[in-house]
């Protein structure tokens, strides 16, 4: 194999890719969004700096149902979004994710630095209820509970495709073959090409177990903000990097000799 042919490559392992190169176009993506509000102390020890808290001490407890997707085929994904501040824009923070496909872990934990790990995520109707069930280790952490299509949400897919669009932050730490921290970097990403085909909002409930393994519930439920249960169509790009720990750190030596 040359050289060229090498850097061509999409990922690993060489012989059969985990996944081929972006970007990923995702067809009728259901969302659960679950909204409540913790305790603001421990929103700051999750934030990563320079990440800051917003006013309101908020989380997003999310499913996603992603059957149609380019290159990863179909899954499940469920966890925790922080709404920070990064230089003065309100962002998303991506805090963990669980998911049911190898293809999507990989390729989000290489590439965006997306926090994810294998576990068994399940959003389904179940008669007048919209359900989000999160398994991990055999043991349910998660479930999350709106009344099915009680309220269509006004805006016209507008304030929903806003939503979706605002800009998301990962922590991307990937090891080095001698243990250092080679890349320690925020990453950003932006979805594009979002097509909302319909979107509602009513009741909801959110039950998180404490858990080692899956810690969402480390973020205790104080009280229900809302629930909002949407599908759209949408291109999830490749992303940036906007903050470099080693580049930082190395930036504070130099100025400190």
């Amino acid at each position: 194999m040359r050289k060229d042919e090498v850097l061509k490559l999409s990922s690993m392992p060489a012989t059969q890719p985990c996944y081929p190169a972006g970007p990923y176009r995702f067809i009728d993506r259901e969302f659960l969004i679950i909204t409540f509000e913790t305790d603001p102390e421990l929103i700051r020890e999750e934030l990563p700096e320079p990440l800051e808290p917003i006013d309101r001490p908020l989380v997003h407890y999310e499913w996603i149902k992603m059957p149609d997707s380019s290159g990863f085929g179909s899954y499940t994904e469920s966890g925790l979004v922080v709404p920070a501040r990064f230089k003065g824009e309100e962002v998303n923070y991506v805090s963990q994710m669980y998911l049911d496909d190898d293809p999507p872990i990989a390729a989000g934990r290489e590439i965006w630095g997306f926090p994810k790990k294998y576990a068994h995520p399940k959003l389904e109707v179940v008669k007048d209820t919209l359900t989000g069930t999160l398994e991990y280790a055999g043991q349910q952490v998660a479930m999350g509970t709106m009344g099915y299509k009680h309220e269509a949400m006004a805006g016209n897919g507008e304030l929903t495709r806003a939503a979706l669009a605002k800009t998301q932050i990962n922590l991307k730490l990937i090891p080095g073959v001698d243990g250092r921290a080679e890349i320690c970097q925020l990453v950003a990403i932006n979805l594009t090409d979002i097509h909302v085909k319909g979107s509602w909002i009513g009741p909801g409930r959110l039950h998180l177990v404490p858990h080692v393994n899956a810690p969402v519930a480390d973020f205790p439920v104080r009280r229900i903000v809302g629930a909002h249960h949407f599908l759209a169509d949408l291109t999830l790009p490749y992303g940036r990097v906007v903050y470099d720990y080693n580049k930082e750190t190395d930036a504070l030596s130099l100025a400190a000799e």
